[in-house]
């Protein structure tokens, strides 16, 4: 467990005394205390013993190290965790003898005087306390009664309290809060005003703040249903799944990346944007839990579901060079074994992989039996799926393109003509083919003149082709142009020619006879490239293609060397061909353009055809004659659909369907290439077989395991096959579960109160704290489940209550009793979240992009950030809206994390968090004053404060002063803004300036990035 890898371990020595060596030896591990004031709030009349409240507390922090569940750090074999081995006799005693304190001999261990008996050892320095002593005696007093931990309990949905007091009650929560309130002497809190309440539901919702209009909408609503109307308004906004899914993507360990020093990028978002829809949509949470854990498995997956099993690709991936696939395979799953059990369950079941865990009731084998669950599926260096996930534009372009190419396929079959011209172009093919005439596309020489922009001369020969003289220093284009031989274009044909004037004959005027060809280009009437959908030539030099001279980058091109024939000084030819026929009138201006990006490199003599047929090779050309020769009858079925392509090209009517159906091929194969490929979960054909790991090592290898759950925990409907992840995930939210519903409750009520019910959310094994409402937490449990898991419904009831409303502002009178407010006596003030503190600011600068969704974008920072990464990154700033996205669309690597969400305490998420840490350090205030983005938006909002703001300072103060806190500004307040305007317009003579003084005043108050 890591926990006790981190803290000092007491071990009692082999060579103590006998009586150290005794059966009671107990051994202090965690400085923890049971009389915390989480327990102290839980408790009954002071008359009762309760063994989870009291006692447990105890024997789990200074005893179960020794005297627990594993057996392996088990001293003198005594178990205090169960009733019937405490209560067995060894030698005539018994640890705890039920009903008769003095013969329990775990009192009198724990009382002795001698140094040598007493428990724990002097050398821990830290003996129990007198009140700790005394209820272990109560309660062995009372028939040491021991019980299932509270957790493991079936889930009861209890009756709601009558209330007597004159607390507010606006739903079933407040019965429960009240009632304990009014049993420590106190009524609720009066319900905050509602500029701060609306504030409250904007940044608890959707982690934004209201504008101006949706505050005086609210706080001048006179009816009964206003706040309802609120939380109505707020929970429908596309917003709420960005802020509840960043909840959501923290348990889930999301980042851009793979993690360890090389950290790899990785295109995990469509997971990103699954989780935002889903709590968008109010996805019940059952569901939710079955797609991301089996997504997969489920019968005829939708794309959308196998997505969502992303959750589990999350685990870090290493790519160095010396990692061990299987060594990390491992670890894959065995992190997906223990953030199951800590995101559903709130298990430390990790601390189960090397030894039966210390505490809780899971052994060492049921680790693997949960293990097995997860160890069937592919990952890297087997088969690492991933799945192709359109965006929601890529959707829409694909469904388009697809009808249309349905479209013109029917059009190209339903030509009414379409046989009677066939025949007729099989009878001039086998004509062409008999005459041995060459030639299916018959070539136009044009008649070229031209210019080049480097001060080249070119001059036309008597072949009709043109000769570079002249300069050839800078890079430049020859702009050629020709009268059009033809009313329509569809392929073109240059010829590069030696020349006895040319180094080594060329045909280019390098000095070994080569060119580059950057771009060659057809231009349309407007002036404008024309796009060539293919480009094929007798010759391409290794890494510079024809394919380069249409691909629009000006540095890549089409070269000659490296000719197989030896030489690379010969004629050569390359034939471009158009997606559809260029339509012009004979003799129109024709206009090409010849690029050469780079010196000395241009081509010395060529020329150029142009032909109104789709031009195929020579080789082609010769099978058609072939083919046109043998009987219709004896031709195979790739003969006739090579003939039906060749028609299909030269036919007037059907060449510009064929030539449409091409371009919108082209589109979606290109749209399809883009699509960005997610990794998701699969399952292998044949599943592994899982293995008990001896301390852990996944080397040394133990008894065969089945998948299967722990036997505290409800046991899993019989089946005839093996288990499975879908098993496994339906098992986690059946209704009998004692575990998922408070969890998930606990964490919603932690995200809306800043703690949770159970102050330990991440631990609701023995060592948690106990709930501080525990029968809250089960009615809200209960009611989750039954209510169909809908989360929104949760978060609606939760924020309807009087409990939720109360005002945050400290009451001295419950300081002394309840210092850490956890009867719930007010509202806490939480600061927002790493990603939340710039959104505000991008709200009210008006900067904010409020696109849902989408790769990953790279905000404003600070040069150098990432220079000393062990893989240099590079952080390409984003332009545009994607500059201004919301900090959940910051690229997240994990070992270098975006600057000022690590300085407002974003985890690294090599492993799940399920409650972020909150500091408060001066780094904190420096980024909100100083940083490229803040600074950035700080100057936005002073323009938009001059722009929106009135003509008057009055005005513009109480404009900016609403944007930023939503209430009215103090008349002292105002003083203060003004007083400190006036000493920034004497240092700013631009307006805009001085106000953006202002607004870097106000984004840096404490109140901008606090929920009050």
């Amino acid at each position: 467990m890591s926990l006790l890898n981190s803290r000092q371990l007491w071990i009692v020595s082999v060579n103590a005394g006998p009586l150290r060596q005794s059966l009671f030896s107990i051994v202090c591990v965690i400085c923890l205390t049971n009389c915390s004031i989480g327990q102290t709030l839980a408790a009954g009349p002071a008359d009762d013993v309760d063994f989870n409240r009291d006692i447990r507390p105890i024997l789990s922090n200074h005893c179960f190290q020794c005297h627990g569940p594993d057996e392996d750090s088990r001293e003198a074999e005594l178990r205090l965790d169960s009733h019937r081995a405490a209560t067995a006799r060894h030698d005539g005693d018994a640890a705890i003898v039920a009903g008769d304190v003095e013969h329990s001999v775990v009192v009198q261990r724990v009382t002795s005087t001698d140094e040598d008996v007493v428990m724990p050892p002097p050398e821990f320095g830290k003996p129990l306390t007198n009140e700790q002593i005394e209820l272990l005696k109560r309660w062995i007093d009372g028939g040491a009664e021991y019980a299932k931990h509270w957790s493991f309990e079936p889930v009861r949905r209890p009756k709601l309290p009558a209330i007597k007091v004159n607390s507010p009650l606006r739903n079933a929560v407040d019965h429960f809060v009240v009632q304990k309130l009014g049993r420590a002497g106190f009524d609720a809190a009066p319900q905050a005003d509602r500029y701060t309440l609306v504030r409250r539901v904007y940044l608890d919702l959707l982690g934004l703040p209201p504008s101006i209009d949706e505050v005086d909408r609210f706080v001048h609503d006179k009816n009964d249903d206003a706040y309802d109307r609120l939380l109505d308004q707020v929970l429908a906004s596309p917003h709420f799944g960005e802020r509840w899914g960043r909840h959501w993507l923290d348990q889930a360990r999301y980042a851009d990346s793979h993690g360890y020093t090389v950290d790899n990028e990785r295109t995990m978002w469509p997971y990103r944007d699954w989780v935002i829809n889903a709590f968008n949509q109010d996805m019940p949470f059952d569901q939710f839990t079955i797609e991301q854990l089996a997504g997969d498995l489920l019968p005829n997956a939708e794309l959308s579901q196998k997505v969502a099993t992303g959750f589990h690709r999350n685990t870090l991936i290493n790519t160095e060079g010396g990692a061990k696939p299987d060594q990390f395979r491992d670890e894959q799953v065995k992190d997906r074994t223990d953030t199951t059990g800590l995101v559903w369950m709130g298990l430390t079941v990790g601390c189960a992989k090397c030894h039966t865990h210390k505490f809780d009731p899971i052994t060492q084998h049921e680790y693997y039996q949960l293990y097995a669950f997860f160890n069937s599926t592919a990952d890297r260096n087997s088969v690492s799926p991933t799945l192709r996930v359109p965006t929601a534009k890529q959707t829409e372009l694909i469904a388009s393109l697809e009808d249309q190419i349905e479209e013109l396929k029917k059009r190209l079959a339903d030509d009414a003509g379409r046989a009677e011209r066939r025949q007729a172009w099989d009878q001039w093919l086998q004509s062409r083919a008999a005459s041995e005439e060459t030639g299916v596309v018959g070539w136009n020489v044009l008649r070229l003149s031209g210019t080049s922009t480097a001060g080249t001369e070119l001059i036309a020969q008597a072949d009709q082709s043109l000769l570079a003289k002249g300069a050839m220093g800078a890079p430049g284009d020859f702009r050629v142009t020709a009268a059009s031989p033809v009313d329509e274009i569809r392929s073109v044909r240059l010829e590069v020619l030696v020349d006895e004037s040319l180094p080594k004959k060329g045909p280019g005027r390098a000095g070994n006879g080569n060119f580059v060809l950057s771009e060659f280009q057809l231009l349309d009437e407007a002036g404008k490239p024309l796009t060539f959908l293919s480009a094929t030539a007798v010759h391409s030099q290794p890494g510079y293609s024809i394919e380069k001279a249409i691909d629009g980058v000006v540095t890549t091109g089409w070269a000659i060397n490296g000719a197989p024939e030896g030489s690379m000084n010969r004629n050569r030819s390359a034939w471009f061909v158009l997606p559809e026929a260029f339509s012009l009138k004979p003799g129109q201006p024709l206009n090409l353009v010849l690029k050469f990006h780079q010196a000395k490199y241009d081509i010395g003599r060529f020329r150029i055809s142009v032909s109104s047929g789709k031009w195929i090779n020579e080789s082609q050309q010769q099978e058609l004659f072939d083919v046109a020769s043998i009987a219709p009858a004896k031709r195979s079925r790739e003969q006739e659909k090579q003939l039906t392509a060749a028609f299909i090209d030269q036919d007037a009517e059907l060449a510009p369907l064929q030539a449409s159906l091409d371009k919108a091929s082209a589109e979606l194969t290109a749209i399809r290439k883009a699509v960005p490929a997610t990794m998701i979960l699969q399952e292998l054909a044949e599943p592994r077989t899982t293995h008990l790991q001896v301390r852990g090592e996944f080397l040394r290898i133990g008894d065969e395991v089945p998948a299967a759950t722990p036997a505290v925990l409800p046991a899993l409907p019989p089946k005839n096959s093996p288990h499975n992840r879908l098993d496994f995930a339906k098992w986690l939210t059946h209704p009998d579960h004692p575990l998922t519903a408070r969890v998930r409750v606990n964490r919603i009520w932690m995200r809306l109160f800043g703690r949770g019910l159970v102050e330990t959310e991440n631990d609701f094994g023995i060592q948690g704290t106990l709930p501080t409402h525990p029968e809250l937490l089960n009615w809200l449990a209960s009611e989750f489940v039954e209510e169909g898991w809908s989360q929104k419904s949760l978060i609606r009831m939760i924020m309807m209550s009087a409990t939720y409303r109360q005002s945050s502002k400290m009451r001295p009178e419950l300081n002394t009793v309840d210092a850490r407010n956890l009867l719930l006596g007010r509202q806490n003030r939480i600061r927002v979240e790493a990603e939340i503190v710039r959104d505000v600011a991008l709200s009210v600068s008006g900067r904010l992009a409020a696109k849902i969704g989408g790769p990953s974008v790279y905000p404003p920072q600070e040069a150098g950030i990432y220079a000393f990464t062990q893989s240099k990154k590079n952080w390409r700033t984003s332009k545009g809206d994607d500059r201004f996205r919301r900090g959940l669309y910051t690229y997240f690597y994990r070992s270098a994390q975006y600057p000022m969400l690590a300085t407002f305490d974003v985890p690294k998420f090599n492993a799940t968090c399920t409650q972020r840490d909150r500091s408060n350090t001066p780094l904190q205030s420096l980024t909100v004053a100083n940083s490229e983005a803040m600074f950035e938006l700080a100057g936005a909002f002073g323009e938009r404060i001059v722009a929106n703001g009135g003509d008057d300072d009055q005005s513009r103060m109480e404009y900016a002063f609403r944007l930023c806190f939503a209430r009215p500004p103090l008349q002292q307040e105002l003083a203060g803004i003004a007083k400190y305007l006036q000493k920034s317009r004497e240092r700013f003579t631009d307006e805009a300036k001085a106000w953006t003084a202002v607004a870097r005043l106000l984004m840096n108050l404490d109140e901008f990035i606090t929920r009050e």
